[in-house]
């Protein structure tokens, strides 16, 4: 008879641990259930990008002077410089820049060690194609300025900082 009580008594001890659980659990679920949604709706609502963000690069054309540095600091020796070497004035002429958006990692470094400043990255985000071969990009649509998520009356911005509450 006192094993039968033991286990009685341990039945309802584990009946007890197992209902603090299920209470734990509806406190956690009540307690998301009072906040706000984050939830963006893409194509209506976009968020701001950070200030440091990286998105397209920018290519002005008068700037650059073909050094090539673009190409040496970049990890996977993407962007495609083209010129010819003007003996006369001992100057190198630019023909043709380009980059595979499809291939870069957007890492920066041509933007960073750049002499002239003649790249710069933008806070454009929406590359997507459903061609590789669009992504390709020569020295025009590197030079197309570029177009702003505040600036489009279309769409509801949405900050992604915290919003401070005054208490």
């Amino acid at each position: 008879m006192l094993p039968m009580i033991t286990e009685f008594m341990n039945y309802g001890q584990q009946t007890i641990r197992a209902a603090r659980y299920i209470g734990q659990g509806f406190t956690i679920t009540l307690s998301h259930a009072n906040r706000l949604p984050i939830t963006v709706q893409y194509p209506y609502e976009k968020l701001i990008a950070s200030e440091r963000f990286r998105g397209r690069i920018h290519f002005e054309f008068d700037k650059c002077i073909a050094c090539e540095v673009c190409v040496r600091v970049c990890p996977i020796d993407l962007p495609v410089v083209d010129w010819k070497l003007e003996s006369h004035i001992r100057k190198k002429r630019l023909f043709n820049y380009s980059i595979d958006f499809g291939i870069c990692i957007f890492c920066g470094n041509c933007v960073e060690y750049c002499p002239t400043n003649c790249l710069s990255m933008t806070e454009e985000y929406e590359l997507s194609s459903y061609d590789r071969h669009e992504l390709n990009s020569n020295q025009i649509a590197l030079g197309r300025l570029p177009t702003s998520v505040v600036d489009d009356y279309t769409i509801r911005t949405i900050s992604n900082s915290p919003q401070i509450k005054n208490r």
